[in-house]
């Protein structure tokens, strides 16, 4: 019965639309929404001339008859739309401004060469050019390299608008030493806006790009390839909608290679430079890259050691953010079984992929101080373990690939180690009834535990480590008592 009243319906609609267009095409209105020819480049008018206190800035108008839309490229890293607009071009040279104009019959384009005859050294005199170069006093301009002493001076994370951040993986201090990645040098003079990329032989690239700058194909990691950075490369830092962005020409990069040039500056100054980067293809990843100048060493600043509460119900928000290591982690998920002894909304899923990649996997917080556990020292979760998991078998399962486990353990760590797992404290809990939610105690009350002042991290960890077996958790009322 509903398939023949859709079917009627379908029937009524198609004469309707049918009438009405042939209703329309005899209508003598209807040749006036014809399109225009499709312009030309010939069609294309502009003019540029010089403003009055100033010979470095362009005034540019188009001149295009039918015009709808007009958009400029300076040629120098800069771009506007309108039929009037104004280029700045502090740098003496040629050039190649072009004009892309569109009307009801399409688009078109032509370019015009401006020759700016000297330079304008006050047009230079602007904070962030000074901070990446040294300003006009630095003959030899700036040279930066990474901050490989810092954790996060390279990471991966989720590529979004606000708050971006390494939230998938962030490197440890000196983590990437010896791939040929630390012993680069960018260096950026404010003449000719040049850029010089000295990588003393070999440059490190994800592995998915490696090919792009004469690497083999097929890695299966991200590898160091041997590569000759091209000499002629400049930079230009451009504003789109009031963020700021670094690019490096002629499809130039700073030392590590994910297939892009152009980089949203999220902190430059005197000693600092934090880039993050796009990675060609995959829209939904970002990079990041922390940079301070050559001979540089940043301030220890020591952390205070003191308590504070720590809690996240998942209901609210908590006072702790969750970072995630090869793991997808759901912060805001319906509560599977909304009975006692946990009646919550809204608690985390915790979801473990199969496969040895995923075999660390687990959830995170890194705080601003060191804990001080001298008084309080145990954390309290509630957990659901679903019986779906599969705790009973594992293909291929070695003692270096064991079974899935009904466990969770908590490790406090110094997230600011090269190798914060190296020193860690950890209290597992084993979990013996499943399909319900339990509460579980870990307390960290021992000597050796109190004492100690260099633990600033979390880390959740649900399932055991080192197998490659699938699971789901429920975790809520994270706490420390």
């Amino acid at each position: 019965m509903r398939h023949s009243i859709f079917i009627n319906n379908f029937y009524v609609l198609l004469m309707a639309v049918l009438l009405t267009g042939a209703f329309s095409a005899c209508t003598p209105e209807s040749s006036d929404k014809e399109l225009a020819p499709a312009p030309t480049a010939e069609m294309v008018k502009f003019t540029a001339t010089p403003t009055a206190d100033n010979a470095n800035i362009i005034n540019f108008r188009n001149e295009t008859p039918g015009a709808f839309k007009a958009i400029w490229d300076f040629g120098n890293g800069g771009a506007a739309e309108g039929d009037q607009v104004q280029g700045a071009f502090a740098v003496e040279g040629d050039y190649t401004v072009t004009l892309t104009v569109f009307t009801s019959g399409g688009y078109a384009k032509s370019s015009q060469v401006i020759h700016i005859a000297e330079t304008d050294v006050s047009m230079l005199d602007r904070e962030d050019y000074n901070f990446l170069t040294g300003g006009a006093e630095a003959a030899n301009g700036k040279t930066w390299v990474m901050e490989k002493d810092f954790r996060g001076h390279l990471g991966v994370g989720e590529n979004v608008a606000t708050n971006p951040s390494p939230n998938w993986w962030a490197a440890g201090a000196n983590e990437k030493a010896g791939v040929g990645m630390y012993d680069d040098e960018m260096t950026f003079k404010l003449e000719g806006f040049s850029y010089t990329y000295k990588n003393n032989g070999d440059t490190y690239a994800n592995k998915d790009y490696a090919t792009e700058i004469g690497g083999a194909s097929g890695a299966s990691e991200d590898v160091t390839v041997s590569y000759t950075p091209p000499t002629n490369l400049s930079w230009s830092i451009t504003e789109d909608n009031g963020v700021k962005y670094l690019t490096i020409s002629n499809s130039g990069f700073l030392s590590y290679y994910v297939g892009v040039s152009k980089y949203r500056i999220l902190a430059l100054s005197e000693n600092e430079m934090y880039l993050m980067s796009g990675q060609k293809g995959v829209p939904g990843n970002a990079w990041f890259y922390r940079f301070v100048p050559k001979g540089y060493t940043r301030p220890v600043e020591e952390k205070p050691y003191k308590i504070t509460d720590i809690y996240d119900d998942f209901d609210t928000n908590g006072n702790v953010v969750w970072k995630t290591e090869n793991l997808l982690l759901n912060e805001s998920y319906d509560n599977p079984a909304p009975f006692p002894i946990n009646k919550s909304a809204k608690v985390a899923m915790y979801v473990k992929q199969a496969g040895q990649q995923y075999e660390f996997a687990n959830m995170f917080t890194d705080f601003e101080h060191k804990l001080d556990l001298r008084e309080r020292h145990v954390f309290k979760i509630k957990v659901f373990i679903p019986g779906y998991n599969d705790f009973e078998t594992a293909e291929g399962e070695t003692w270096a690939n064991p079974r899935l486990l009904k466990q969770v353990s908590i490790k406090l760590q110094d997230g600011t180690s090269s190798q914060p797992w190296a020193n860690q404290v950890e209290v597992k809990q084993q979990v013996d009834k499943l399909n319900e939610w339990v509460e579980l105690t870990f307390d960290f009350g021992a000597a050796e535990t109190i004492n100690r002042k260099d633990l600033d991290r979390i880390v959740i960890q649900a399932g055991g480590e080192g197998n490659f077996i699938p699971g789901i958790f429920f975790l809520d009322d994270f706490r420390l008592e």
